[in-house]
């Protein structure tokens, strides 16, 4: 049964900010020491119950964190979490899955029953029922990552977001509205609680959330998809397999634009009501035609109107103005739009401001690298580019620490918008989009590591 860490007290003091109105006005000089002092308890609390920690601290003679220096050598690359052999998931080898999983998680992953599991979806369910909540991206592109969770990390990070989302629209939880959650998102621990946290700081009483109401689609018939993808493209899928998967596109295709028809015509029955809108771009845009098209626009909805929405446009088309659209279409004034910069492999996501930028919350140690993910470019007042990593001090149920494959533009100085925390800008790119590819130096030795263990 995975159990929850005992946090230090630097650890403590930094992690109780979370429901601290004034969190992203401290100033980066101000957390450096205690964040640092927090990153040595969790590394001396992991290091004997993380595998692939001790491999690391080894290889990077770290014996403890005294610097911003010391921890980029056990710095885990994102691509750890996707380390796996695809073989083992497509044969469906639960044990050796279950033995990879275990060198990159905090709590031992054991005690899994693994009698009669039929596909991935019911293997993430046995981890869960032993108190392990595995996240997994989508892999729409390739093999997803998963990243082990504790029933704490979930609560911390759907509290995180709630008090976030305050945070950015400035209205604070007040039970006053209706709660539309209207993306046909993976189902992942991770999102079911943030949509959780978010009904419970804002919806009416008695009122549930509004889900679009499509079957979920769950992480192992993504991973499904994309091993059929690849089949196809290597000549070796079957013809009853290329039809099965035709027919459950075509099927959920039209769930789906059945769904955002429903959708549309429950925004406009509740449109004098506050809402709190949940969404991607993509749908969202969708959902808006519809309403103009039934002849209803901002005029007709509350200016109270409250939208969360994140991610990209996972490769859809839409015109330049969609966001504006959307805005226009539901009354969304600019001081009600929660929009945020954040990653599975952290339990913490960057608010965005009125400035247009992404802030740090003081419990998250923001790391610029160099390219390569070898090297820490130091900390400074004014803008800095380089390869985004981090140290999420909220995490129990995995390390802490990840290089990731963004490439930002980070300033640790005081913003415009008067926060003081370090603040990302709006020009994230990933380095796979950048010639060249996603090159980390550590990425390769991680992997030959994990996979010879497991």
């Amino acid at each position: 049964m995975a159990t929850a860490t005992k946090l230090g007290s630097a650890t403590e003091k930094l992690t109780s900010l979370i429901g601290d109105k004034t969190r992203y006005d401290i100033a980066h000089e101000d957390l450096l020491a205690t964040q640092i002092e927090a990153a040595d308890e969790i590394f001396q609390d992991r290091l004997s119950r993380i595998r692939l920690l001790q491999n690391r601290a080894e290889s990077g003679s770290v014996a403890a964190i005294r610097s911003l220096e010391d921890i980029v050598p056990v710095l885990f690359a994102h691509t750890t979490y996707k380390s796996y052999p695809e073989t083992w998931l497509t044969e469906q080898r639960w044990d050796r899955l279950g033995k990879w999983l275990d060198t990159v998680s905090a709590n031992r992953v054991a005690g899994v029953d693994l009698e009669g599991i039929g596909d991935f979806d019911q293997w993430l369910e046995r981890l869960e029922a032993v108190g392990h909540f595995v996240s997994c991206s989508s892999g729409t592109t390739g093999k997803s990552a998963m990243m082990n969770a504790t029933r704490g990390d979930l609560q911390f990070g759907s509290h995180d977001t709630a008090t976030s989302v305050a945070w950015t629209t400035r209205v604070e939880p007040s039970h006053d509205r209706r709660v539309f959650a209207l993306a046909p998102v993976a189902r992942i621990p991770r999102n079911d609680a943030v949509k959780r946290a978010l009904t419970g700081a804002y919806a009416l009483p008695g009122v549930p959330l509004w889900d679009l109401p499509v079957p979920p689609i769950t992480v192992g018939r993504i991973t499904g998809m994309v091993a059929l993808r690849k089949r196809i493209a290597d000549g070796t899928a079957q013809p009853e397999d290329i039809a099965r998967y035709e027919a459950e596109s075509a099927s959920r295709q039209a769930a789906i634009d059945s769904a955002v028809v429903v959708a549309a015509e429950q925004m406009v029955a509740a449109r004098k009501d506050k809402m709190l809108i949940i969404g991607m771009w993509t749908a969202l845009h969708k959902i808006a035609e519809l309403v103009r098209a039934m002849g209803y626009s901002a005029k007709d909805f509350s200016p109270d109107n409250m939208i969360y929405v994140g991610g990209g446009l996972k490769g859809a088309t839409l015109p330049v103005n969609y966001r504006e659209y959307i805005y226009e279409t539901f009354n969304i004034q600019a001081q009600r739009i929660h929009n945020f910069y954040g990653m599975q492999e952290l339990n913490t996501t960057f608010p965005k401001c009125s400035a247009g930028r992404y802030h740090s919350a003081p419990w998250l140690i923001p790391l610029l690298l160099d390219d390569s993910g070898d090297n820490l470019i130091a900390p400074k007042k004014g803008e800095q580019e380089g390869r985004a990593a981090f140290f999420d001090l909220s995490l129990e149920g995995r390390w802490n620490g990840v290089i990731s494959g963004d490439k930002i533009v980070i300033d640790y100085g005081p913003c415009t918008c008067g926060a003081h925390s370090p603040s990302i800008a709006d020009t994230v790119t990933r380095y796979s989009d950048l010639a060249g590819g996603d090159k980390i130096s550590c990425s390769g030795t991680i992997d030959a590591y994990v996979r010879g263990v497991a």
